[in-house]
């Protein structure tokens, strides 16, 4: 795809850059374009129709697209964390100057408006060698570029993409010069939450542990190597039936088995630390709930009626499926038994015990008891 040319961009040195262009040279589907415009001025984009948007640096949107042109601009560390940089826009800034502050060789392709690859620091031959390689020394001035080129392998793995070793090293220098203590918990949740999206969301987590990045972020994962690779092997298994949109639920799926093993205090201190949305933090304490039930030798009635009333089974129903799903991946003939209690806990209801006279204190007790006594009588 060249770049665009219509009233709005005649006359304008524009290029396609980015994602878009290193995705549709992988063969991967291209949702949106980014474009960057050399030697223009904010007002003349203003006089042309483009809306500005960019608070930090000149980016635009196209009046009929929406999609987004930025001025070409340079980056100068002068501070700590992702938003440390000074900024400078002028229609003096080249191409190339305005690529060289990207992260990845491979995110530091263009495309002119004849479709010909501006390819300065050569990532389409890493794209072919299937290498995730830096564009220069500044990549470790910048603490959030840990973890994008951690959710890129996440991404790209299943093709055979690594990390070339001179990455990984300044990764490694990043991580211990306590930069990464600058990055806000939403960027970081940001990045591992687009990363549980990814095909290999195992390898993010592996390599911020490789370059020592997550005993700083995430403590709580760090430590026996062992139990870390049973976590990660987890996130491959997640139910069938996810509770809402699969898109939305899969990421949610596999932070809650991530995070199962985990004490409640040290699962409740991650997700303080990242504030992490209610949705994952909530999943996450269900799952927890059913891995202490399939780990019980021979659950009896108790366990199972106490476990469908920790997780709230009676006024949120709509999860108890998808948790038993859950469970059969761990422990297919207790799901049964957990399927069979629920559909015959169901039928005990307390608007007919209130026919039969039972009122206050007394009505929850009744209830309760028969509750116990039909998943007592399945399980026999």
């Amino acid at each position: 795809m060249a770049a665009a040319s219509d009233r709005y961009t005649a006359g304008l040195e524009v290029y396609r850059v980015g994602g878009a262009v290193r995705d549709a040279r992988l063969g991967w589907p291209v949702y949106d374009n980014d474009w960057v415009v050399v030697g223009a001025t904010p007002e003349e984009m203003q006089r042309r129709g483009f809306k500005p948007v960019g608070r930090d640096f000149p980016v635009f949107l196209h009046p009929q697209s929406h999609e987004e042109y930025a001025l070409a601009r340079t980056e100068r560390k002068a501070g700590h964390g992702y938003t440390g940089f000074v900024v400078h826009a002028s229609p003096e800034v080249t191409l190339e100057e305005d690529l060289a502050r990207r992260d990845l060789t491979i995110n530091a392709m263009a495309e002119d408006a004849d479709g010909g690859l501006v390819d300065p620091f050569h990532g389409s031959d890493d794209l072919e060698a299937r290498v995730l390689r830096h564009v220069s020394p500044a990549f470790a001035e910048d603490p959030l570029r840990v973890l994008r080129a951690a959710r890129f392998l996440a991404r790209y793995q299943g093709l055979g993409f690594t990390i070339a070793a001179e990455t990984l090293a300044l990764m490694r220098e990043l991580a211990a010069s306590g930069e990464l203590a600058h990055l806000v918990a939403e960027r970081v949740w940001g990045e591992t939450e687009k990363a549980l999206g990814e095909p290999h969301p195992e390898a993010y987590f592996t390599l911020l542990d490789a370059c020592g990045a997550l005993p700083r972020l995430m403590p709580e994962l760090h430590g026996d190597s062992d139990e870390l690779a049973a976590a990660l092997a987890r996130l491959a298994r997640v139910p069938e039936e996810p509770l809402d949109d699969p898109a939305e639920a899969l990421p949610r799926w596999r932070w809650a088995r991530l995070v199962e093993h985990l004490a409640d205090a040290q699962r409740d201190a991650l997700a303080k630390r990242l504030r992490l949305p209610n949705a994952y933090a909530d999943l996450a304490r269900q799952v927890a709930l059913s891995r202490g039930l399939w780990r019980q030798e021979n659950p009896d009635a108790a366990a199972i009626l106490g476990w469908l009333d920790a997780i709230d089974a009676w006024r949120r129903s709509a999860r108890v499926v998808p948790l038993i799903s859950l469970v059969s991946l761990e422990r297919p003939a207790l799901a049964d038994d957990l399927a069979l209690a629920w559909r015959l806990a169901q039928q005990v209801v307390p608007r007919l015990l209130l026919e039969e006279g039972y009122r206050g204190k007394a009505l929850g007790e009744e209830v309760r008891r028969r509750r116990w006594q039909v998943i007592a009588d399945a399980l026999v």
